[in-house]
């Protein structure tokens, strides 16, 4: 028969619910009340300060949790150092249930990182909306498309570099390169869950997540200048064919098959693929680019 212990060794099936909730309120309790012991959250928990520290470890490993160093010079970490003078503490508590002091090395304080705080819901998509409604009834349309582009302006600059890096690699004789694969990898590194494929008229590039859709939906210059952007990087003409403000499930921009093609030999010669343009040139005409900073977008909704 099994025993009491090892029953008890064996976790039930809502114990992963459980944890969930319990580091939930030990996060609440760090951004309400700012860096805490164990000690001090097992005593707002009604656990134990072992049982604390356990969810504090995991929360440290998902990087949503960081230890303070030890202050100097009567500084400590994350910004806290105001707020530790207003509260008139030092870190000489001991992790004893109730924050008892003690006399001993100080105790480990535990505050939210950045990536923690961001867990938490925020109205970004709200005060967005709020500004650009501000300069579209100040500025008009045009000011809403200058808020855009230069929203726009540091992921161009970061994707161009991607790309001009992938086909001067190229060149050098390091193999072929697909340039809508380049800019895949570049768009999803700044959130976008980006993919390129290979299809009979040319090439999609196709992105999973928009970071601004719901301010996108609203202002459309949102989704143009992007486009835009993916015609400088690829030096032509592209069509967006679908986007995820207009309520598709996936925004995809289509690329001709001309410029689908990969650096590489043609007809038994190096070729010389188009650069990308950098952020704020317009592409010259010989590139087969528009020469408008926001070039117009053709449009297809996808069948449903």
């Amino acid at each position: 028969m099994e025993s009491a212990a090892a029953r008890a060794a064996v976790p039930s099936a809502g114990a992963p619910a459980e944890d969930g909730r319990t580091r939930d309120r030990v996060s609440s309790l760090l951004l309400e009340h700012g860096p805490q012991t164990a000690a001090e959250l097992a005593g707002r928990l009604g656990i134990s300060p072992a049982a604390v520290r356990r969810h504090l470890d995991g929360l440290v490993a998902a990087g949503h949790v960081a230890e303070l160093a030890k202050p100097r010079s009567g500084q400590s970490t994350f910004g806290v150092a105001a707020a530790e003078r207003q509260r008139g503490r030092r870190d000489t508590e001991r992790e004893a249930p109730g924050g008892q002091r003690g006399r001993g090395r100080p105790a480990r304080r535990f505050a939210l990182t950045d990536a923690g705080r961001e867990s938490f819901p925020h109205a970004y998509d709200d005060l967005a909306l709020t500004a650009l409604r501000f300069v579209a009834e100040h500025g008009g349309p045009d000011a809403v498309r200058a808020v855009a582009e230069q929203q726009l302006s540091g992921l161009a600059q970061r994707c161009s570099t991607a790309v001009e890096s992938a086909l001067e690699e190229a060149e050098s004789g390091a193999g072929e390169v697909d340039r809508a694969q380049v800019l895949a990898v570049a768009l999803t590194a700044e959130g976008y869950a980006a993919t390129a494929s290979a299809i009979s008229s040319g090439g999609q590039l196709c992105q999973h997540h928009c970071p601004v859709a719901h301010v996108a939906a609203e202002f459309p210059q949102l989704c143009e200048a992007e486009t835009a952007v993916i015609s400088r990087l690829v030096g032509t003409h592209v069509q967006r064919l679908a986007t995820i403000a207009h309520g598709d499930g996936i925004c995809t921009t289509h690329i001709p098959a001309q410029l689908a093609l990969r650096a590489g030999l043609r007809a038994g010669n190096k070729a010389t693929p188009a650069r990308p343009v950098p952020a704020g040139r317009a592409a010259p005409s010989g590139a087969g680019a528009s020469t408008r900073t926001t070039p117009s977008i053709d449009r297809e909704r996808t069948p449903a």
